[in-house]
């Protein structure tokens, strides 16, 4: 079965640089909650697993040295937050997933712990976590940083984060420690909560989760990192892992690499789901879609898309020449964007002009493109090809973009047999791996014990990079 994602962000413009502009495109409005909740409803008619919602804390400022080609193309800036549209779209929604994003390097686990367990309770278990621990410079600047923590270290820290927010979230509170007597008086038992006595190199945290246990407990985790130490974090931590190429080749190694990965971790290799992105432009006919791509692509503003990718790999590429070939540099920033070019196809090299060319429709992933009937087509070869679950759907055009892959594609994929035509009751989680609303046994945020953290190293405040 193909799995559907939609990939969006609370900004203007997402994956597809320069698109804002045309006369079609309505994410203008997304400071309008009617457009969040507009997008929900569509994407629940769909029966899509999740909107997955990106976020930024700092601006794309590599390219050229200087903010301004982001802000003036409105390169992911202006971005709002991420967490509080979803309330009114699941208000909105009955089945509908929502994968927030959030980077841990900056926040100190026990808020962000109790945000995430309230939105779980009124979502009535619909979130999910995109664990990011960033790639700007300037979002660390805008925090009190000289720079971002080195690569490696920001997930060395990552591993810590997961710690605290598993200790708080799965282990703080028995099952049934909260009894609702009201003819004693007593809401919980205080002899089934627990305080969880962490103190590692970069948190001390000693008391209580402050939320009673959510219907999933912890949010169903997303991941996105394809480094060999993203990989690892993965491994150990992640459900459902996104990854962005080209190429079905490297699509292929990196869905091959997750479930090494995974299955290194001790758990089962097919228990997460990988979802690649990609765009879908189509219409009643071949000659339709390709026209709409042609109109597309005169919308794509090229300095915008060599922003984004400037700020996506950390490289400056207002100081190479377009026909250069781009290739790997180890640096702090997202080492995934520039590898899926610089080793996509040992058979081609992208020159910097086609890198921005072709990460101005869509992003980092393939755009298929064609009648209904050959997109679903394209997409069982793509699965089939790669070993995907699935698809995290970016767009052109909103919300024509989704719209079309609803009353079009969604239809001639479930004719076929290989996409759901109802949801499944219960979690988020559950809908996705039908095995109930929490973590599975073998999950590492279930092995975690409270025992563990009172034998810990003592706090190093130096290397805290949030005021606890």
């Amino acid at each position: 079965m193909i799995r559907f994602n939609a990939f969006a962000m609370n900004t203007v413009g997402h994956q597809s640089p320069g698109l804002w502009t045309h006369p079609r495109d309505q994410s203008h409005r997304y400071t309008d909650i009617d457009y969040w909740v507009e997008l929900a409803q569509l994407l629940e008619k769909g029966r899509f697993d999740g909107l997955f919602i990106a976020d930024v804390l700092g601006v794309y400022d590599v390219y050229d040295g200087s903010a301004d080609a982001a802000i003036r193309h409105a390169v992911q800036v202006p971005v709002n937050d991420p967490m509080l549209i979803v309330p009114a779209m699941a208000a909105a929604t009955k089945h509908l997933g929502y994968g927030i994003t959030f980077s841990l390097t900056y926040e100190h686990p026990v808020p962000f712990a109790r945000r995430m367990s309230t939105l779980d309770h009124l979502t009535k278990g619909r979130v999910g976590w995109n664990i990011v621990t960033g790639y700007l410079d300037s979002a660390a600047r805008n925090l009190g940083l000289d720079r971002q923590l080195g690569h490696d270290d920001r997930y060395d820290l990552a591993d810590e984060y997961l710690d605290v927010v598993y200790k708080l979230w799965e282990h703080s509170w028995e099952a049934d420690a909260v009894v609702r007597e009201k003819t004693t008086g007593v809401y919980t038992d205080p002899s089934k909560v627990h305080r969880i006595e962490h103190a590692g190199q970069h948190f001390r945290v000693p008391g209580i989760h402050l939320c009673e246990p959510s219907p999933q407990r912890t949010p169903v985790l997303y991941q996105a990192g394809a480094s060999s130490r993203g990989l690892e974090f993965a491994g150990r931590h992640a459900e459902c892992i996104f990854i962005s190429a080209p190429t079905q080749e490297t699509l292929k190694r990196a869905v091959v690499g997750i479930r090494d990965a995974v299955t290194t971790s001790g758990r089962h290799p097919d228990s997460v789901l990988i979802y690649a992105q990609a765009l879908i432009v189509t219409g009643a006919t071949t000659a339709d879609a390709r026209a709409k791509l042609d109109d597309y692509r005169t919308h794509v503003d090229i300095e915008a898309a060599l922003a984004l990718l400037s700020g996506w790999t950390g490289i400056d590429f207002s100081r190479y020449d377009p026909d250069a070939v781009i290739a790997f540099l180890e640096n702090d920033a997202g080492r995934s964007a520039l590898a899926s070019f610089s080793k996509a196809d040992p058979n081609r090299q992208w020159t910097v002009r086609e890198a921005a060319q072709f990460v101005g429709l869509g992003g980092r992933g393939p755009v298929l493109v064609g009648a209904p009937s050959e997109v679903a087509d394209q997409l069982v070869q793509w699965q089939a090809a790669t070993g995907l679950d699935g698809f995290n759907l970016t767009y052109a055009v909103a919300h024509e973009t989704f719209h079309d892959i609803v009353e079009r594609i969604v239809p001639e994929l479930q004719h076929r047999g290989v996409y759901r035509t109802d949801y499944d009751d219960g979690t988020l989680r559950h809908k996705l791996f039908a095995n109930g609303p929490h973590l599975p046994a073998l999950h590492v945020g279930r092995r975690k014990h409270l025992e563990s953290a009172r034998s810990a190293v003592a706090i190093d405040p130096s290397a805290q990079p949030v005021a606890a």
